[in-house]
């Protein structure tokens, strides 16, 4: 069995930690660096249901997208929880390493997974990293379609093939528009509106839209009609766990290190329920 420094290692070499945000808190949070790996779990969020999971499975390796400590802190007292996740961790012997921006613009990386899932042709980074020689690396993904869809068919496959979340999909702008080609990025996206104009697509497909930059957008009429699909934050991000337990397979298979390697079912999104509205309105009492 390998070593935790030897898997880390080579996860480092998948995400390096310097091509995360400076802001970002990625790495090893928990773990001893000779103990024996030979489970694995990957999950988007380290919350207590997760460690939970990975004590169940007797995990040795916990990896997730997004950071326990991401704001830092001053304490891992078992009163608080996170503070909880950690002893349970140490107790338990489970180490926890997080690949979050890393991640997002790895080659293959969050976007290329989330477009995977949605049967999407990638064809370049939408925000590309200056670093990256080739041009493959970066924040986001343009992708084309295989086959023109509607808006609305394009939304029910995203909610058809993504996790089922209490949110679902949201779209903004014409349901019946054509799509051929397509923005997407994992997680929070709406800090990338001026390059998905720039991009010149006919969808973006993201999570975390908020209100007032969403309806700037969508009532721009400078610019071509251009629809929004909103999905969950969590549900955009959960594909990445299963192309990375698969990179992370590849890699044990060829060092020989027989790993088993696992993808967490957990549903970890927030929001646990949805209440329809009534029917959409052109006017308050005017039922369409």
């Amino acid at each position: 069995m390998p070593r935790l420094s030897e898997v880390i290692a080579a996860l480092e070499n998948l995400w390096p930690a310097e091509r995360a945000e400076s802001w970002d808190a990625v790495g090893t949070v928990v773990g001893e660096p000779g103990q024996e790996v030979s489970r694995v779990l990957f999950a988007v969020d380290p919350v207590q249901e997760v460690v939970d999971e990975a004590v169940k499975l007797d995990a040795d390796l916990l990896v997730t997208h997004h950071p326990l400590y991401l704001r830092g802190t001053t304490t891992v007292a078992a009163s608080t929880f996170k503070g909880r996740v950690v002893h349970t961790l140490i107790r338990n012997d489970v180490a926890l390493h997080v690949a979050h921006t890393n991640a997002d613009t790895a080659d293959p990386g969050v976007s290329d997974a989330l477009a995977g899932a949605l049967d999407l042709n990638v064809v370049r980074p939408l925000v590309p990293d200056p670093s990256d020689p080739e041009g493959r690396r970066g924040l986001g993904r343009v992708c084309e379609l295989p086959h023109p869809l509607t808006v609305r068919e394009l939304a029910a496959r995203a909610a058809e093939r993504l996790p089922a979340t209490a949110q679902g999909i949201r779209v903004a702008g014409d349901p019946e528009a054509t799509v051929r080609t397509v923005a997407v990025s994992g997680g929070s996206g709406d800090s990338l509106f001026d390059h998905v104009r720039a991009a010149g697509v006919d969808a973006f497909l993201t999570a975390d839209l908020r209100h007032h930059p969403a309806s700037e957008f969508v009532a721009d009429r400078a610019h071509r009609p251009l629809a929004l699909l909103d999905a969950a934050h969590w549900a955009t991000e959960w594909p990445w766990c299963e192309l990375a337990a698969a990179q992370l397979d590849e890699i044990s298979d060829r060092n020989g290190w027989d790993l088993r390697v696992h993808v967490s079912k957990t549903v970890t999104d927030p929001w646990t329920a949805h209440a329809a509205s009534a029917p959409t309105s052109d006017s308050l009492g005017a039922p369409n």
